[in-house]
């Protein structure tokens, strides 16, 4: 109410209608369009498949609390995610037979690529920022003493950016990093402590979790990954012409357009 006048709920639907739905009904059109598809060609997306690709999408970011952190600045849960997921793959299963991706087509992209499926070697690291060498002197004192890495990551770190996921900066490889944390990262064994490292930004205690030697490119081994790149790199189209093509088939028919 504003004052003594009121507002009804059906006045907003209609302005609601009016700014978004036109959008929204489409977006609608095109679920249910999916949906009857999948039940149609029995298509089945299990709870393995979503973890799979979950499980790819935490591999980008470096761990579970990163990709935690992600959605939770995004303001996603992970049941948005999943469902996203699982609407995704069900698109893809439908589109995939339609798109021919040959052997030949394949061997060619990787030509014409291979330096991108080389694997330079990667480390994965965590670092504690501080402002002072007294101050990260200190913090590897705890860490020696059998202090939590993680912990004293949240409770001393300046870097907003990972401090609570502890530190975690997943894998790095030559040319990310500034010079000096560069060196100190690729001269580390796993497990090791550093001593103070100063950069631009302060001074850097850093753990080296993990470290995978480098990778030539191999065919073989790249062969899903091709796929996968070229089946993306072609579903905007098909699914464009997929969804006219389905459209004319269930004769949809929009009364809102015709209310317009």
């Amino acid at each position: 109410s504003v004052g003594d006048e009121s507002i009804t709920q059906e006045e907003l639907y209609q302005s609601l209608v009016k700014q978004n739905g036109a959008e929204a009904l489409e977006a609608l059109i095109t679920e249910k369009i999916v949906e009857l598809e999948v039940a149609k060609q029995n298509i089945e997306v299990t709870e393995e498949d979503i973890d799979e690709e979950i499980q790819k999408i935490i591999d980008y970011y470096g761990s579970e609390d990163a990709f935690n952190q992600v959605l939770e600045n995004a303001g996603y849960s992970e049941d948005d995610v999943r469902k996203n997921i699982g609407t995704s793959i069900e698109i893809e299963k439908l589109l995939e037979p339609t798109l021919n991706i040959t052997e030949d087509e394949m061997k060619q992209y990787f030509d014409d690529n291979e330096a991108s499926f080389a694997s330079p070697e990667q480390v994965k690291t965590s670092h504690i920022l501080v402002d002072s060498e007294e101050q990260a002197q200190e913090v590897k004192d705890k860490l020696l003493a059998g202090e939590d890495f993680a912990e004293l990551a949240k409770e001393y770190s300046l870097d907003p950016s990972n401090k609570d996921t502890g530190g975690d900066l997943g894998y790095v490889v030559r040319g990310q990093m500034v010079p000096e944390f560069e060196e100190a990262v690729f001269t580390l064994e796993v497990g090791v402590i550093s001593d103070p490292v100063k950069t631009q930004y302060g001074y850097h205690i850093i753990k080296v979790e993990e470290i995978k030697e480098a990778e030539e490119a191999n065919y073989d081994e790249s062969k899903e990954e091709i796929k996968d790149i070229l089946i993306e790199q072609r579903m905007p189209t098909a699914y464009d012409e997929w969804l006219q093509t389905k459209r004319e088939e269930y004769k949809v028919t929009n009364s809102l357009e015709k209310a317009e």
